[in-house]
């Protein structure tokens, strides 16, 4: 039997972030403008069409599943990649920080930029309107941020994890990890979130945070040519 984390983005799509979804039963993808993910219902031809259907000329939609991902006709694959799930299997420790605050609007454009230098994952100026993110100041530069992602019944992703150049080493990434993570908890949910499978250093830092790797999915990311 699947689990519900094994197609994040239907699973979202259908039932937290219902209020998000563009598309129709055979098809579903969060507005481009917040996030690029996207999903068919399954591998029918016409899931498959009504997918390819969402996309504009020259859009991206990103594909994490179970199985790798059927890719319609007339797209192009940017990226092909396995990624580890990982959901949390034991309470992190307290790290309390004075420094954490809450990320607004108003930061966004920084948020973006240092996602655009980081790479943690897609990433863009209305990502907020998935949910709440904090960041760690330092000198009055964004130094790290975290947030939340994809919601499904029970779960909920940490993302946007990074920590700029400048500022690694200071372990900021795992307190802002952490801080999110407990506060999933603290609502009744468990957290989970992913991580490219080539990214050992940041596997054992949520392996150490109290993460366990669930399974491998695999990443698609397209784009529709013209």
């Amino acid at each position: 039997m699947s689990h519900i984390l094994d197609r994040p983005v239907w699973a979202a799509l259908t039932t937290r972030q219902a209020h998000l979804a563009e598309g129709g039963p055979l098809a579903m993808r969060f507005p481009p403008s917040i996030v690029p993910f996207a999903a068919a219902r399954d591998a029918s031809d016409e899931a498959v069409a009504a997918l390819a259907a969402l996309a504009a000329p020259g859009e991206t939609m990103a594909l994490p599943e179970a199985t790798p991902a059927i890719i319609p006709p007339g797209f192009t694959t940017l990226t092909a990649a396995p990624l580890v799930q990982m959901v949390l299997a034991r309470e992190p420790p307290e790290m309390p920080d004075a420094r954490i605050q809450s990320l607004g609007p108003d930061d966004a454009a920084e948020m973006l930029d240092l996602a655009l230098l980081t790479k943690p994952g897609p990433f863009t100026l209305e990502a907020q309107a998935l949910g709440p993110f904090v960041g760690i100041r330092i000198g009055g530069r964004l130094a790290a941020m975290a947030g939340e992602r994809m919601k499904q019944d029970g779960f909920e992703e940490v993302s946007g994890i990074c920590a700029h150049p400048d500022f690694r080493g200071q372990g900021l990434a795992r307190i802002l990890s952490v801080f999110v993570a407990r506060r999933t908890l603290a609502r009744g949910v468990t957290p989970y979130l992913h991580a490219f499978e080539s990214n050992t250093a940041a596997i054992r830092l949520y392996e150490s945070i109290g993460f366990a790797v669930r399974r491998l999915l695999h990443v698609s990311i397209i784009r529709k040519e013209a």
